[in-house]
């Protein structure tokens, strides 16, 4: 494998594990997020991925959680229903932040393989100009 399938592999790690960041960072902003019960929660996102022939990787697709998610008894809440009940998403705040630090371990190690293969064409152009 040369330095310039390195960076391409690199490069489609990094367009998904950012997509993936994305994803995770608003579903995490919209865990407490209240909609009325005649209405539908909102709907966490989840990055399908997807390999391709030449190694890298590609979205596959988003799939959405439940919008039923779940109801919950708010009287408070301004968008309360007469029983005082709001719809809330089905987030697992758990979950979510474990795979948010997969997702940046993913984005540091394909940023470390793109620094790797500029030294390595640096180290090239060295060996060249002697």
């Amino acid at each position: 494998m040369g330095a310039f399938d390195m960076l391409r592999i690199a490069n489609t790690s990094l367009g998904f594990h950012q997509t993936w960041l994305d994803a995770l960072a608003n579903n995490i902003a919209n865990i407490n997020t209240a909609q009325p019960t005649s209405g539908n929660a909102f709907q966490a996102q989840m990055v399908m991925a997807k390999a391709r022939p030449d190694g890298g990787v590609d979205v596959g697709g988003i799939a959405y959680s439940d919008p039923q998610g779940r109801v919950v008894n708010d009287p408070e809440n301004a968008v309360a229903d007469a029983q005082g009940n709001v719809r809330m998403p089905e987030i697992d705040l758990a979950s979510e932040m474990s795979q948010l630090v997969m997702a940046q371990r993913g984005f540091q190690a394909s940023v470390q393989v793109t620094k790797d293969a500029q030294d390595t064409y640096s180290s090239a152009l060295q060996i060249g100009r002697a």
